[in-house]
């Protein structure tokens, strides 16, 4: 069978399906990412077929100018420039996706739970599709916070109050992109959708969370699956320094794809670390030039890339943003965290590292050098941390990854 992909054009989404993708090829289908032309080498670097959209408004060259504007963004800034970026890409998704689907022979779709346009675009075609939850879930319940907040899990009235009023916020700031949806579903007669949900598979819906790290959940749909990080063993590893290991307890620091220019974020990392017995190794992914990472103080390692589960096997301790796949590879060497969330759902990814008890969080208007050293101290010399930390790492083991993710795909389709 041939499955096309639709994803946000961001290397955190693109990742976990490109893993899931390699195994469906591996079963003998063909699996193809539909995206705008900039993504055409990751999907090859991923091992996917390519089938490229939006030429018109998305030229060659337009993403990386987008995502480097973005970097330099915090918090609702942030997040309103996200959401007009995903505006374009739902009216690029709908205006182009239909007719490149029908051309390529694309008999189902693996639909990304942040890119609504997916499940439309099937609709309109009658094509079965899946949907994949490669961020937090965003199914939505009375007592599960909304994704964009930070907001505690308690199972209270005023809670549950206070989730809808943030539910409502998030359907105002999310118009720009139900608008489009709305015209073309009224243009391909379709209902209208009556809520985000509905734009969600009802043959199955694939979450890379493990059930340990998410919150208590009452109203899932019973095709709804929890499988665990989306991820390839077989997946060839970026060199790596490892020679200039010395043998201390590692901390290993990330700020993610789309974040890694924070260098102030990093300096504090760096400082936090001077002086304690531990070694502090940073992968910025080309966020940083040699003039800063010469200036960090206490020599850390520091490397545009690392291969980051090897590395995390030998690690005590992650300093994050708080960015899912980092906060899931980590669980899944049984190593606590410290989370310093900056925008999107991150916030919200740290208020499950808090409430699940595998970590710390500090909020990025309260980093300092000497909070975060009292904080790294904390979580290394406190055992709960880590037993808690091991304890989602058997729930991710026990939840199946990419192979029953697959097996369900399958099962799903046939």
């Amino acid at each position: 069978m041939h499955f096309g992909i639709i994803s946000p054009p961001v290397s955190g989404h693109i990742h976990p399906f490109g893993a899931l993708g390699r195994e469906l090829i591996r079963r003998g289908h063909r699996v193809s990412l539909i995206q705008m032309p900039d993504l055409g080498e990751r999907a090859r670097t991923e091992k996917l077929g390519f089938i490229g959209i939006g030429y018109s408004d998305h030229p060659p060259g337009s993403l990386p100018e987008s995502l480097a504007q973005l970097a330099r963004l915090e918090g609702f800034a942030a997040l309103r420039f996200t959401i007009q970026a995903i505006r374009k890409t739902t009216q690029m998704i709908c205006r182009d996706a239909p007719g490149c689907i029908r051309s390529a022979g694309i008999e189902a779709l693996l639909v990304d739970q942040t890119e609504p346009a997916g499940g439309t675009v099937a609709e309109h075609l009658g094509l079965p599709f899946i949907t994949i939850c490669n961020a937090l879930v965003l199914n939505r319940e009375p007592g599960v916070p909304p994704p964009f907040t930070g907001w505690n899990y308690r199972n209270t009235l005023f809670a549950r109050l206070r989730n809808r009023a943030g539910y409502a916020v998030s359907n105002r700031v999310m118009a720009p992109v139900t608008s489009v949806l709305r015209s073309y579903r009224h243009e391909w007669g379709l209902k209208p959708h009556q809520s985000p949900d509905d734009s969600f598979s009802t043959v199955a819906q694939i979450s890379q969370l493990p059930p340990a790290f998410d919150f208590p959940r009452r109203a899932l749909p019973k095709c709804f699956e929890y499988v665990g990080p989306l991820r390839d063993p077989t997946r060839e590893e970026v060199p790596f320094p490892w020679d200039r290991l010395d043998g201390r307890p590692l901390v290993y620091a990330s700020l993610g794809t789309l974040q890694n220019r924070k260098e102030s974020v990093f300096r504090c990392f760096a400082e936090a670390c001077e002086g304690l017995p531990v070694q502090l190794v940073i992968t910025h992914g080309g966020g940083l030039d040699e003039r800063a990472v010469a200036s960090f103080p206490g020599k850390p390692l520091v490397v545009s890339y690392a291969p980051q589960m090897a590395v995390l096997a030998k690690t005590c301790l992650t300093l994050t943003h708080a960015g899912l796949n980092t906060v899931l590879d980590s669980l899944a060497n049984g190593v606590p965290l410290v989370a310093v969330p900056i925008t999107y759902e991150q916030p919200a990814i740290a208020s499950r590292i808090r409430w699940s008890g595998t970590g710390r969080v500090i909020p990025l208007p309260k980093l300092a050098v000497r909070e975060l050293r009292e904080t790294i101290q904390i979580v290394l010399s406190e055992s709960s941390y880590t037993d808690k930390a091991r304890t989602v790492k058997r729930s991710i083991e026990s939840a199946g990854g990419i192979t029953r993710a697959a097996d369900i795909i399958e099962q799903g389709i046939y």
